[in-house]
């Protein structure tokens, strides 16, 4: 029970990779509170885990949402130690073909809402003497690619302010740290629709052989929320099956 007495707030928290995050850390003993948009994921995820999950239905685009899915955390469990940002919007283009809508979109949810999470979470993270942020990034955060100009874009930010945020608060015994998946089975990459020649394309960019589960990213997030990492902050964390080791 490595987080036994962690208050945590995980975004996404509804499927994927923040269901796989908020299920492993509360097995290791955390209180969670998942955020989403969709209220009936949340409550699929809420009964797995039982009376130590909290779901709040929250657009994190929205700064009033934010400010409530803080208060709501607070209010229930007494505190925040663990904030993962895990949100985020993926849509495909390029300079020229992206919308202003798209990019807007894209750095609301991916940017500014991780930076109004993060500054919300501050305050009672400082008052319970310290915690961990951990922001989900991308392989992106570190390398590009093809069709993903705006979401690149987006991560590589996410990357840069997570390094930022580490300095500021290091005196704080507040770490921030990011985990850059490589391509995870979850219902984003599913949208896309891939057949199964460019599924099998997408597997050989990981040299492993197979695309991520959200419990390989999940047992990552238990071990930076842990106390395990306690002299780890600023730090990348690519957990890709080799992707950007080529």
């Amino acid at each position: 029970m490595r987080l036994s007495g962690k208050v945590a707030i995980i975004t996404g928290g509804g499927s994927g990779i923040g269901r796989g995050i908020a299920l492993a850390l509360a097995q290791e003993g955390a209180k969670v509170v998942i955020a989403g948009r969709t209220e009936e994921k949340l409550r699929r995820v809420a009964q797995e885990i039982g009376p130590n999950c909290l779901p709040v239905q929250t657009d994190t685009g929205k700064p009033n949402d934010i400010t409530k899915l803080v208060e709501n955390a607070v209010q229930r469990f007494g505190g925040v130690n663990v904030l993962v940002n895990n949100a985020a919007l993926l849509l495909p283009g390029t300079a020229e073909s992206h919308t202003d809508d798209e990019w807007e979109q894209m750095f609301d949810v991916n940017v500014r809402g991780v930076w109004q999470l993060c500054r919300a979470a501050l305050p009672h993270l400082r008052a319970a003497g310290g915690g961990s942020i951990i922001n989900i990034g991308s392989v992106l955060s570190m390398v590009a690619a093809r069709n993903r100009v705006g979401y690149t874009a987006t991560k590589g930010a996410v990357l840069a302010m997570t390094r930022a945020l580490a300095l500021d608060h290091a005196s704080e015994k507040i770490r921030v740290n990011c985990i850059c998946p490589g391509i995870v089975d979850t219902e984003m990459v599913a949208r896309f629709s891939l057949d199964e020649s460019a599924r099998r394309q997408r597997i050989a960019m990981h040299p492993l052989g197979r695309f991520g589960q959200p419990q390989d990213i999940a047992q990552a997030a238990v071990f930076l929320a842990s106390d395990e990492s306690s002299w780890i902050t600023g730090a990348a964390f690519p957990v890709d099956g080799g992707y950007t080791a080529q």
